[in-house]
């Protein structure tokens, strides 16, 4: 009968050592994991001159997240565009992107611009008569597009950094100035609320 117990006592003593040492292990996760900080999410710039930090496969990814069907290989295409001449003019590429989705409803435009114009920010488009500039190319409406964004967020005194093809250019830079996404709201678009949906899309754009 001693023996049994002295058995019990040694079989006892094995497990409880185990169960220590699982029990220390667990807590020694516990503590690792609970003093990892998360990453924090950057913000993108509402700032019209504002570092942007998305590349284009992000910019990219948000596009197609809200429009799954869309041809990817052009939206890409656009995306590298923009990210390439926002950094040649010092424009934030991420408001011009956002501003991209905004004007052509995600290219799928349906009101007086065509896809084929290669107008990607309703220049000159205005009514029947005036339905908008056209471009030769889809990076020359790209361009345009940033370049119109240069004369709003920059004084006369700043040029371009490259040939001119905003055939509008000259009125806004002359007369206008937009420091932020919400600035934009009843000059670029008569809409109130127009810097609140580019700041809508810029929030949604942080995420990915």
């Amino acid at each position: 009968m001693k023996e049994n117990i002295y058995e019990r006592k040694v079989i006892f003593l094995a497990s409880g050592s185990k169960f220590s040492l699982l029990f220390s292990a667990i807590i020694s996760a516990i503590l690792f994991f609970s003093c990892v900080t998360p990453p924090v999410q950057e913000n993108c710039s509402r700032e019209l001159l504002g570092k942007s930090i998305k590349n284009p496969n992000q910019l990219v990814n948000f596009f197609m997240n809200h429009k799954p069907n869309s041809d990817r290989e052009k939206v890409s295409r656009l995306a590298e565009f923009y990210v390439e001449e926002g950094a040649v003019e010092g424009i934030n590429s991420d408001v011009a992107f956002v501003q991209m989705c905004l004007e052509t409803g995600f290219l799928g435009y349906g009101n007086l611009v065509l896809p084929e114009m290669n107008n990607f920010c309703g220049l000159g488009s205005m009514d029947a008569e005036h339905p908008g500039e056209y471009f030769e190319s889809e990076r020359i409406g790209v361009r345009a597009h940033i370049q119109h964004l240069q004369a709003y967020a920059t004084t006369a005194d700043v040029s371009l950094k490259q040939e001119l093809v905003d055939p509008r250019y000259s009125w806004p830079h002359r007369t206008k100035l937009a420091r932020t996404v919400f600035d934009l709201a009843g000059h670029w678009a008569m809409d109130p609320d127009y810097g609140i949906k580019l700041d809508k899309y810029l929030n949604e754009l942080s995420g990915f």
